[in-house]
């Protein structure tokens, strides 16, 4: 498992975000919380899902048109709900177990996990308010 390095939006410091963490990522200067936005795949993602916040994951593959087009979007949901949602994206095309799974048949498929299991499924390019909706209401107490 490898490390994503991300600028803090607070501090600007640099830091290592690792796939996988049962906490929050946050940053080693500020204690900003950060876009905690990962790739897993077969062998890394039940521990990159491990995790107490709300977990998206995006089931994807590098042909696929609506997937590169909510690609920016699912960017701008990690720093938007740094600290309270971590995005993992799982390549299908190398990840036949996931897929399988999670039976990603049409992609992009957006699975929404709380504690390892699944609470909410989106199919297809989601416009940005449809994915905030669906988040807010999963984070509401």
């Amino acid at each position: 498992m490898s490390a994503r390095v991300v600028a803090c939006p607070s501090c600007g410091t640099k830091n290592r975000v690792p796939v996988a963490g049962k906490g929050r990522a946050q940053c080693a200067s500020c204690h900003t919380s950060l876009p905690w936005l990962v790739d897993a795949g077969d062998d890394d993602f039940t521990a990159a899902t491990e995790t107490g916040q709300l977990v998206l994951v995006d089931l994807w593959a590098p042909w696929c048109g609506p997937c590169r087009q909510v690609a920016p979007v699912l960017e701008r949901l990690a720093t938007h709900y740094a600290g309270r949602v971590k995005v993992v994206k799982v390549n299908v095309d190398d990840n036949r177990r996931i897929a399988q799974r999670f039976d990603a048949s049409s992609i992009p498929t957006l699975v929404m996990l709380r504690d390892g299991r699944p609470v909410a499924r989106l199919v297809g390019a989601q416009p940005e308010p449809v994915l905030k909706a669906r988040i807010d209401a999963l984070l509401a107490p």
